[in-house]
């Protein structure tokens, strides 16, 4: 008799954490409708995110971090922790940089060009354009 009442007890309790557990309230999945708009923000963010992740990962913007003390895996790892919103303003910020050299360096550089070449002309006898070379002819 013994043996019958604790048997029965422990298939009591045993009844009673399976009633707990299927009574917890249990989340469904919810199924709503994607819009064109919030699929396009989400790949725009991806690749925006992905625009400053390899623009953290480029040699010289790592050398200027280090010449500003600035450790360069840690910038990397907080690039990778920016909201949204951050990462979508420094995306930004990014493409209103400029790609190259200033207009300015442009044009110097055309001219030290043009002035070497006629410089060399002139020293090869070619041309007559500056007085103070003296040519080999």
């Amino acid at each position: 008799m013994m043996y019958l009442r604790h048997s029965m007890r422990a298939i009591a309790v045993g009844m009673a954490i399976v009633m707990l557990v299927t009574s917890l309230p249990i989340n469904f999945a919810q199924a709503a409708m994607v819009t064109t708009d919030q699929v396009v923000a989400q790949s725009e963010l991806a690749g925006d995110r992905e625009r400053v992740v390899r623009f953290m990962a480029r040699e010289d913007v790592r050398q200027q971090l280090k010449a500003l003390g600035i450790d360069p895996d840690e910038a990397a790892q907080r690039a990778n922790t920016l909201s949204d919103d951050e990462v979508r303003q420094i995306a930004g910020k990014l493409d209103e940089l400029p790609a190259g050299q200033s207009a300015v360096g442009v044009i110097v550089g055309a001219i030290l060009i043009v002035f070497l070449v006629l410089l060399i002309t002139d020293l090869l006898g070619l041309t007559d354009v500056f007085p103070f070379v003296k040519s080999q002819r």
